[in-house]
């Protein structure tokens, strides 16, 4: 069914696919599923790495099988940590105003000491409980007794030096712990001029008025750490090339496993968990690039063979990833994605290349331990070499494709490099000059895999395209000499059927070939079609209908013969048997109902299918609107327009382009490429008077 746009539900993504179709594809789908979730998850081929862990006891001597510098993070945070502790907490320094309200205090507790003391009215007992009374500081029972047994000239000496202690105290710094200590050096600030009685009591006294006056400062602390740990420079480790890692029979520690990982000789235990999440991971890219198939890719969904050669790339490649990306610092930056791209790209359209692209960068980001630049850098290659290379008219386009995917590499490998600031220039350069090898690898590997693939699979790629658009071709030159008016004919159906491909976005050239081969079939018997017939003569005149018909719904039968003896491209062969579609030889048709009455419609109905593209359905349009423009001889723009517009809709009243997937904007594009073209054929001439003789 036609929309007025390109959205279509998910449910009519398979409207008119077969369910045996479907099932193949989604078959194909679970075994790449399960093939790929296999070569992610486990180690197929033999390899020198070691499954061990934390504890494990070493089986043999493990030696470096090259000489590498690495950074040990173990050792390094050892360090760090090192320099962290050696911090010592930071205190603030001891606060003036909290040591200026304590002596405060001090000398307003000893005021009014000094004020029961000399109340006459009170007794001892009294005084004693209103001493009791005080809450800041709380005085024992055995100082307020002392206090107020002390003689006047005592009390008055106790008062003055406790004020003068407090102060000296609360001057110096006493962090929070350490008011015990605090406490018992007060003795040593007491002037040596008092008794050992009135030392006693002024000791007592000023030690309920001292308090911590320094207090520890968490975020200068934090600080002061974290400064610590920044100036520790990462430590290096060296292993010369043989250097034992692990003798036979040592009990592997985090320092070894380090060791074993930079040289890429662990291979962790793989787990059930690692096999979940790998086959999660691979469904999902899988239901990915089914639903794009689906969508945008249905003459694949629909073509074995395509779908088979599109899974055999894809485990090729995610092979090579598995193979060439973990472990290897260098190595996985000569990864060719981009040749898989340019290879898609040719083989089949950008779009799937590109959706390829990401399902297999996607991998090989995951193979990579989750490297988010080994990702984007395939992704980027892969991208670049899509867009690229679509049409390969002469072979420098893989020379320039191979050109500007190592642009992108280098690009990609700076982009992730430079901003760390510590990058190492000769490692930077090493990894550029991948990034060209890349390039020109990828380029190569893409040529060599083109010519193959498109022989062994049948695909048709441009350049057979090309070569079928050459004059000299057996079958154009055999169509030139029988048949002229049919060859004459399919060049203008192959002009407008490129104008309006080429409106639409589909393939051009694909449809101006199929234009040019869809009447062969006419070969056999030309002289029993209108436009290798002269003016006013037609052979069906002396035919029945049913006859006429017949040889006329036989021209396909005929070309698709002539095809497979000329081995015409599959895709090419689609115009022959489609361009009809399913329609009436309508001419014949009413005649024969008119002479009859009632007749067989069948027999009088082209086999089909109906297109099923859309190149295959403007070759179908572009067919009926030359025939039609040709016969009517319209002597207006209007006119050609009219009869244009009166074809395509028949055709899809008709249902004939009900599995071409045009939509009606397509169907608009169509029709004014159609008129372009035709209106520039079938002008009216101006008449030309004839000289007269003198």
């Amino acid at each position: 069914m036609l929309e007025s746009s390109d959205y279509r539900p998910m449910s009519a993504m398979f409207k008119g696919i077969p369910w045996s179709v479907t099932g193949r594809a989604i078959l194909i789908g679970l075994l790449f599923v399960l093939a790929a979730s296999s070569i992610l998850a486990f180690q197929f081929l033999p390899t020198n790495r070691v499954i061990l862990e934390e504890g494990d006891v070493s089986p043999r001597d493990i030696r470096a099988p090259r000489r590498i510098t690495y950074v040990s993070q173990i050792l390094t945070e050892e360090a760090r940590a090192k320099a962290e502790e050696a911090v010592k907490d930071i205190y603030d320094p001891p606060n003036a105003r909290l040591a200026r309200q304590r002596v405060i205090r001090a000398r307003e507790v000893l005021a009014y000491i000094d004020t029961v003391r000399h109340d006459p009215y009170a007794s001892a007992e009294e005084k004693a409980e209103w001493l009791e009374t005080i809450s800041d500081p709380v005085l024992p029972t055995a100082v307020i007794d002392r206090i107020l047994t002390l003689p006047e000239k005592d009390w008055q000496i106790v008062a003055a030096e406790t004020v003068e202690v407090v102060d000296q105290a609360m001057r110096r710094e006493i962090r929070e712990g350490q008011l015990e200590e605090a406490k018992r050096a007060l003795p040593s600030l007491i002037s040596l001029n008092l008794s050992e009685d009135q030392a006693e009591v002024v000791s007592q006294l000023a030690q309920s008025f001292i308090e911590p006056n320094s207090f520890y400062n968490a975020e200068k602390t934090a600080e002061a750490k974290r400064l610590a740990r920044q100036s520790v420079e990462p430590v290096s480790v060296t292993l010369e090339k043989g250097e034992i890692i692990l003798r036979r029979g040592e009990i592997v520690d985090p320092l070894d496993l380090e060791a074993l990982e930079a040289l890429g000789l662990r291979r962790p235990a793989v787990g059930w968990q690692s096999i979940a999440g790998t086959v999660v991971f691979v469904l999902v890219l899988s239901i990915f690039m089914g639903l794009y198939l689906a969508r945008f890719g249905r003459d694949v969904w629909t073509n074995g063979r395509s779908l088979i050669l599109l899974f055999l790339l894809s485990i090729l490649f995610v092979s090579l990833a598995k193979l060439m990306v973990p472990g290897h610092a260098i190595l996985s930056y000569l990864f060719p994605m981009a040749a898989l791209s340019m290879l898609l790209a040719l083989l089949f359209r950008p779009g799937l290349a590109i959706a390829a692209t990401i399902l297999v960068s996607a991998i090989v980001g995951f193979v990579a331990g989750g490297s988010l630049e080994l990702g984007i850098y395939a992704l980027m290659g892969g991208l670049i070499a899509s867009l690229s290379l679509h049409r390969v008219e002469r072979l420098n386009a893989f020379l320039w494709s191979g050109i500007y995917v190592a642009l992108s590499n280098i690009a990609t490998v700076l982009a992730f490099r430079l901003p760390t600031q510590n990058y190492d220039m000769i490692g930077l350069v090493t990894l550029a000059g991948a990034g060209v090898a890349n390039g020109a690898f990828s380029a190569i590997l893409a040529l060599g895999g083109f010519f193959l693939l498109s022989y062994l699979f049948g695909i048709t790629t441009f350049l057979q395209l090309f070569e079928l658009t050459r004059p000299t071709h057996p079958l154009l030159h055999q169509l030139l000499i029988k048949a002229p008016g049919t060859y004459h004919h399919s060049l203008l159906v192959g002009n407008m059927a490129e104008r309006a491909a080429e409106r639409i976005g589909a393939d051009a050239m694909l449809a101006r070939v199929g234009a040019y081969y869809h009447d062969i079939g006419k070969i056999s018997h030309p002289y029993l079609f209108s436009e290798n017939q002269m003016e006013g003569f037609s052979v069906h005149q002396h035919l029945d209908p049913e006859t006429s018909a017949r040889i006329i719904i036989g021209h396909v039968k005929e070309g698709l013969e002539l095809a497979r003896k000329y081995k015409l491209p599959p895709q090419v062969q689609d115009f022959i048997a489609q361009h009809h579609g399913t329609g009436l030889a309508e001419c014949f048709y009413r005649q024969a109902l008119q002479e009859q009455g009632q007749v067989d419609e069948d027999d009088f109905r082209y086999p089909g299918p109906k297109p099923q593209t859309k190149e295959t359905a403007i070759v179908m349009l572009a067919d009926s609107c030359e025939a039609v423009v040709r016969a009517k001889h319209p002597t207006s723009s209007e006119e050609i327009a009219e009869l244009v517009e009166k074809v395509i809709r028949e055709k899809l009243l008709a249902g004939e382009l009900d599995e071409s997937d045009l939509t009606l904007h397509d169907l608009n594009e169509i029709k004014s490429a159609f008129v372009s073209i035709l209106q520039g054929v079938f002008h009216p001439r101006v008449d030309y008077p004839e000289r007269g003789e003198k």
